[in-house]
């Protein structure tokens, strides 16, 4: 075993798991008994003891009950934010469905736009992305928000959150967010969604990073590598999502390329920054320190290109 595998191994379940399956290529016995941990040690279950009797995180759909915009980024605490988090670790759903989080959250927990039903989404793009992946791991009705997503695509192809706005283009982040929604509905239902194939093509049109009116760079937040990735959108967050959905397609090469050059000496991608915000705990490191997730998330995407 390198080195760098070694650090990889030494995380928390949530991670462990995923490097043990996608990067050491471990059987399917052992992967999953670590994975089998994620509800009871570290990360997960940190998590799961700030779930609510009501359901909830924090009190709130997608903000913190009482929250008033103000303060140093968005806090990632509420119901939606922790789901995400959950489901990406790797939670067996039914550790929550035995606590009827779908019933409760029917129940209780409302959109802080419009007062609108949880499993419902409302209007924001990568909001119903989420909701739909998580109604879809936790087995809730959510077929009206599929469906949402064909009614709501831009011309383009693609979509963006500030459509309610006016806005006729679409936004690298708010596509990508949709695309990953739609790739877990499609899984969990075995139904296609031609609207997904449009949304990749406007991404690979575009290369993964640049504007079709210039072939520039769309900003340079393509090339920072954050973790969590929470809504943001880079280069790597979106090999990923090609990778997960299998199309390796030749116009991501250069994309591929940007993450490669960003791989330190030591085999290690480092930290570009969390997101700022309020946090249960955190889960990687600080700006400029090699992070276990992002190394893990390139190591995995370069090996699947290169294969």
């Amino acid at each position: 075993m390198s080195e760098l595998t070694g650090w990889l191994l030494d995380s928390d379940p949530a991670l462990r798991w995923q490097v043990e399956r996608d990067v050491v290529h471990e059987p399917a016995a052992v992967w999953q008994a670590t994975r089998a941990k994620v509800a009871s040690e570290g990360f997960g279950a940190r998590l799961l003891e700030e779930q609510g009797a009501d359901g909830m995180w924090a009190g709130g759909a997608f903000f913190p009950r009482g929250f008033d915009g103000t303060g140093d980024g968005q806090p990632w605490t509420a119901t939606t934010w922790s789901l995400n988090s959950l489901r990406e670790w790797g939670l067996d759903a039914e550790v929550l469905r035995a606590r009827r989080t779908v019933e409760l959250l029917e129940a209780n927990c409302r959109w802080e736009y419009e007062d609108l039903p949880y499993w419902g989404g409302e209007v924001d793009v990568c909001i119903n992305s989420w909701t739909l992946a998580n109604g879809v791991w936790l087995g809730a009705d959510v077929q009206g928000i599929a469906d949402w997503f064909g009614e709501h695509q831009l011309a383009d192809g693609g979509w963006n959150c500030e459509w309610v706005e006016g806005s006729t283009r679409s936004s690298f982040h708010s596509t990508l967010n949709a695309l990953k929604g739609l790739l877990i509905h499609e899984r969990g239902t075995g139904s296609e969604n031609g609207a997904r194939a449009a949304g990749e093509e406007y991404l690979l049109e575009r290369k993964l990073y640049k504007r079709l009116s210039t072939n520039e760079p769309v900003a340079e937040w393509v090339s920072e590598f954050r973790s969590p990735f929470r809504w943001g959108y880079s280069v790597l967050n979106a090999a990923d999502y090609f990778r997960e959905a299998g199309r390796k397609d030749p116009r991501m090469g250069e994309a591929v390329e940007m993450i490669r050059r960003a791989r330190q000496p030591d085999g290690t991608w480092l930290q570009a920054g969390r997101h700022p915000g309020e946090v249960w705990f955190e889960t990687d490191v600080v700006k400029g320190e090699p992070s276990k997730w992002l190394t893990f998330f390139a190591t995995r995407v370069l090996e699947w290109w290169d294969s």
